[in-house]
Order: C-alpha cells, then sequence, then structure tokens
C-alpha cells in the first residue's frame, strides 16, 4: 500500500515544489499563462473527457449528485464553525465547498485509478466549477450578474461535452486527437501554476488558515462516506468520491475574492495553509478511496 500510495502522490507534489521553486527564483508573471489555461486549456481538457466514449453519463449519474452533495453539505457543515469563529461567512464558506479537483484531483485520479478515473473526476471538476461560478459567486456577492457565465468557454465546452457524451456524433478523429492535445497540456501547467501562487500567498490570517486546512478535507470526506452508500456506488466511484472530499481549498476561491474584494488577504491564507495541509490529508483522501 505505500509503495503505491507513494507513486500516485509524490508525483503531483514534487510537480507542485517545482513551480514553487520557479517562482522563488524567477518570480514569472502567470497571468498570461492562467488565462490561457482557464479559457483556452481547461475547455478543451473538459470537452475532450466528456466527449470520449469511455465516459457514461448515465452510469456517472450518482457520483455527478455525489459531488453535489459533497459541495453543498461541506458548506453547510463549515457555516457554524464560521459562526463560532466569528469570521465572516461570505469569506470563509467558499473555500470549505470549492476544493482543489483541477490541480490537484484530476493527476490524482489519473495515477490512482488510470483511464478509468479521469473522465469522471473532469466531470466532478466541471460540477464544481459550475456551483462555483454560481452558487458560489451569489454566496459572496448576493447582487452578482451572471450574464456572463453562459459566454465563458469552460461551460461551452462543459455543454458541448455531455451533448457529445448523451448522443456521441462523429467527430472527426484529428480533431478529436487535436483537442486532446491541448487538454492534456492543463494537468502539469495547473501545478505548476498552483507552485507559483503558493510561493506568493501570505501566512499573515494563520489562525483562519489553520481552521480552514482542516475543515475542507474533513467535512468533505465525511459528506462523501455518507453519500457514497446511499447513491450505491460502485468501488472506483466510492474512491473518486471519497478523493474529491479530501482536496483541500482551490487557488480559485482567492481569485474569485480577489475580483469582488471579498477579503482576499484572507482567502489566501486559507488557501495557502490547506494546501500545505494536504501533505497529510490527501494520502489519507488516498488511502480511504483505494480501499473503497
Amino acid at each position: 500500500m505505500l509503495p503505491r500510495l507513494a507513486g500516485i502522490i509524490l508525483p503531483v507534489f514534487s510537480i507542485i515544489a517545482l513551480g514553487w521553486l520557479y517562482a522563488w527564483r524567477v518570480k514569472p508573471d502567470m497571468a498570461v499563462t492562467n488565462r490561457i489555461s482557464m479559457n483556452v486549456l481547461a475547455p478543451a481538457l473538459v470537452f475532450s473527457a466528456l466527449a470520449s466514449k469511455n465516459f457514461d453519463v448515465v452510469a456517472n449519474k450518482p457520483l455527478i449528485a455525489g459531488s453535489v452533495g459533497v459541495v453543498l453539505g461541506s458548506g453547510l457543515l463549515a457555516w457554524p464553525v464560521a459562526r463560532m469563529m466569528h469570521a465572516n461567512m461570505r469569506t470563509f464558506v467558499p473555500p470549505m465547498m470549492f476544493n482543489n479537483c483541477g490541480n490537484m484531483g484530476l493527476p490524482l485520479a489519473v495515477l490512482a485509478y488510470g483511464a478509468a478515473g479521469f473522465s469522471p473526476m473532469v466531470a466532478l471538476f466541471t460540477i464544481s466549477n459550475l456551483l462555483q461560478f454560481t452558487l458560489g459567486v451569489w454566496i459572496i456577492d448576493h447582487h452578482a450578474r451572471f450574464g456572463n457565465l453562459v459566454r465563458n468557454p469552460m461551460v461551452i465546452a462543459t455543454a458541448a461535452g455531455f451533448a457529445f457524451a448523451l448522443v456521441h456524433p462523429p467527430l472527426p478523429e484529428w480533431l478529436s486527437v487535436a483537442i486532446k492535445l491541448v487538454g492534456d497540456a492543463l494537468i502539469p501547467m495547473m501545478l505548476l501554476s498552483l507552485g507559483v501562487r503558493l510561493y506568493d500567498a501570505s501566512f499573515a490570517d494563520w489562525r483562519l488558515g489553520v481552521v480552514g486546512g482542516l475543515v475542507c478535507p474533513l467535512t468533505g470526506i465525511v459528506m462523501a462516506l455518507l453519500l457514497a452508500p446511499a447513491l450505491h456506488l460502485d468501488a472506483t466511484q466510492r474512491g473518486l468520491l471519497i478523493l474529491f472530499g479530501s482536496l483541500p481549498p482551490a487557488v480559485l476561491n482567492f481569485m474569485v475574492a480577489e475580483q469582488f474584494r471579498q477579503e482576499p488577504g484572507k482567502v489566501a491564507s486559507i488557501v495557502l495553509i490547506g494546501n500545505l495541509m494536504a501533505i497529510a490529508f490527501v494520502p489519507l483522501g488516498v488511502a480511504l478511496a483505494l480501499r473503497a
């Protein structure tokens, strides 16, 4: 078990560490790279994985429902914690709901389950992103406008991917290969970007960060363990849902908080410390997933 666990986890953290070292040495401006990742690479990955003949929408409906339950349940469990800490609910709760299923979840799913785990985890990644840009934004700002949502490349790619998954229309082989090649570049790029982003984050609000680093994976794992038997998930689906629940807060939480000026410094600390604490919680999640 330990060699397999190390083989799954060490490649992910090694690439994150490489990104951190590169930021320490070069201090790059990642703005353009991150825009390309979110607007080109991520949509290509989402469409390619969902449109793949290996992804069965009907068979994975319970897993997708489980991911929604993990996100919503984590938020409900985190809300009283925020009240007890006298923390702003709009600052603390969204990072507990929306985890690093892109940066960490995708490579971990591939390393743990191979091709069988990749497309389902991409589905969880897309659902989490859709919830973050709708429900998550509404939690932060009840007056936010969602007019731009339908024009977001991720939303377009998600809708197209699920449509192709349901109908499976013919797609030229050369086009399918080209889209997949573009999408495959996302995973290492996201891990490197995470390392760069962690270099710039702050420990200023470390107490809130430590609590967030504990609450996010613990509530996610609890919800996954509760929902898996209720949804009658198979072994791989149970493992993926537990792995999904064990992940730390997503870096995207900081970007959204910065956009809406919702205490971005505190959110940055939650994200930074939460991802550092993933060194303990991700092995736990992987171990529980492999035993599922």
